[in-house]
């Protein structure tokens, strides 16, 4: 076998496991049962790259990752990685023009999807401004060729691995850079938790891997310590367990709603689940009932709280003081530094309320394109994190306001300002605010409180009509409420805290 020279980056992982542990199964495909080895897997991560690189994709470009959770999805982000270019995984839940938007704005040389999301990602490709040069079914036609250079592009731990983006602030999503060395620090910190992670672990991944957490808390460190990563396409909660069982997996990560569900299996204790050690949950606070079931199993139960632009390794409520500090999101990973600072940015004594600023090796480059609002991210030195937060005398934090507003639906984040800037082309829509309310299901659901222009009429089913031909079914509100105007200050700004009171009983963005 061809030696690579070391890279520093996120190929060589692989590269280094191949020699390694050869044999060792790296991913498996639930639904079909197939599996790689880490030869196998770095022999079709060469072949792959060598194809990426017969369309033209160089150190820097873009490829565009319409994927499910599959082999494919591991095959063409280490792939890209390979070449020194940059992946960029595409949130499918995402309806074709915000797709769209996302192709013009990373300009990809090459977009790859899977024959199951064939519709949405020619839709999106149509509707893009400046179309990529090449697209491609891997599912019909796999993008591999020759290589029997066996090298993969040096690259340091400073240039860029993926972009991911995250719902927008003003309307539009921006893409946070996320770094070779931000995942190799994040396995660090994963490495430590709980017992650690190890070679013999078994993760599922069924959590959508276009999102940090699922790819970045399991996932990934499963890959750089050499375990199994197990990939599952949809959730089910029975086929969960099975797979619990069949793979004998170790760890997992799931959303709140996703554990939620696999507690109401009627006949759970049916499936050998003895393998497991420890499980995650992050995207939003998991009920403590919930929790209680799972620890009664024998499993050690950990929230994380994390952010695409800082990594899922951003603090962590460990099993040991889950219940006890329910209501606080933990303290920082191993390698995480935190401060709550006021509007000067100057530390605030312990219990007061600031802003949650973060520095560390799994700090964001920046965001794609914007020069100025990465700046203003990352002045000081410090991660800004935009969340109103206190911290105890022991360290544990607390999110006292939710970032810039958003809500959290079933592990999704949602900005409301996107949601309003949907309804505002309606042509009766005169204002209007997007709030989330409790669901015990999914965590909150979308209330959007509307006020009719004096001229114009329309009804709850038509809005939502309206809303789910433009974006993604997760964020169109569920219910909307008409009022004569909103709430606002001497100054004119919005009220939401009196919005959230009088719809949902709750003033506060986070609640447990």
């Amino acid at each position: 076998m061809a030696q690579s020279p070391m890279t520093g980056g996120v190929a060589d992982w692989i590269v280094r496991r191949a020699v390694r542990c050869p044999e060792r199964v790296a991913i498996v495909d639930a639904a079909t049962g197939a599996s790689a080895t880490y030869a196998e897997m770095h022999r079709t991560m060469l072949a792959t790259a060598a194809g990426l690189r017969g369309l033209g994709v160089r150190r820097g470009d873009r490829v565009a990752m319409v994927l499910d959770n599959s082999p494919e999805f591991v095959e063409y982000l280490f792939a890209t990685a390979a070449l020194g270019a940059i992946a960029v995984p595409v949130n499918f839940r995402l309806s074709a023009p915000e797709v769209a938007y996302i192709i013009d704005d990373a300009q990809p040389q090459v977009v790859v999807y899977g024959s199951r999301l064939a519709e949405l990602a020619r839709d999106a490709v149509a509707q893009a401004t400046t179309p990529p040069p090449h697209v491609v079914d891997v599912d019909a036609t796999p993008v591999r060729a020759d290589s029997d250079a066996g090298f993969v592009e040096p690259v340091s731990e400073d240039d860029v691995f993926l972009i991911m983006y995250t719902s927008g602030t003003t309307g539009r999503p921006k893409g946070a850079m996320i770094t070779h060395g931000h995942m190799r620090w994040n396995a660090f910190n994963m490495v430590m938790v709980d017992g650690g992670l190890n070679s013999r672990d078994v993760t599922l991944s069924v959590a959508p891997l276009f999102h940090i957490g699922a790819l970045g808390l399991l996932t990934m460190p499963l890959l750089y310590v050499g375990g199994t990563v197990v990939l599952r396409r949809t959730f089910s909660p029975p086929e969960t367990l099975a797979d619990f069982e069949k793979h004998k997996v170790t760890v997992c990560f799931l959303v709140p709603a996703m554990w939620s569900a696999l507690s109401q299996v009627a006949d759970f204790d049916r499936f050998d689940v003895s393998a497991m050690r420890f499980v995650m949950s992050g995207g939003a606070p998991t009920p403590l009932p919930v929790i209680r079931f799972f620890q009664d199993k024998g499993w050690a139960f950990l929230e994380g709280f994390g952010m695409t632009e800082f990594g899922p390794g951003t603090l962590l409520l460990d099993n040991d003081h889950i219940v006890s500090h329910a209501g606080t999101v933990g303290r920082p990973f191993t390698h995480t530094d935190i401060a709550i600072v006021d509007q000067y940015d100057q530390q605030v004594p312990a219990g007061d309320v600031g802003e949650l600023v973060l520095r560390g090796p799994t700090t964001f480059a920046g965001y794609w394109g914007l020069p100025a609002a990465t700046a203003e991210a990352k002045r000081g030195g410090w991660f800004h994190s935009g969340d109103l937060a206190r911290v105890d005398d022991d360290g544990f934090v607390t999110i006292v306001d939710r970032k810039k507003d958003m809500i959290i639906s079933g592990g999704e984040n949602i900005y409301p300002a996107e949601v309003e800037h949907v309804l505002y082309e309606h042509p009766a829509v005169a204002d209007v605010a997007v709030i989330g309310a409790p669901d015990e299901k999914w965590g909150e659901t979308l209330v959007a409180v509307v006020v009719v222009g004096s001229e114009s009429a329309v009804t709850e089913a038509e809005l939502i009509e309206f809303s789910r031909a433009r974006i993604a079914h997760f964020k169109v509100p569920k219910q909307i409420r008409f009022v004569e105007a909103l709430p606002r200050n001497a100054t004119g700004k919005l009220l939401k805290r009196a919005l959230r009171e009088q719809y949902t009983g709750h003033a506060e963005a986070v609640t447990r």
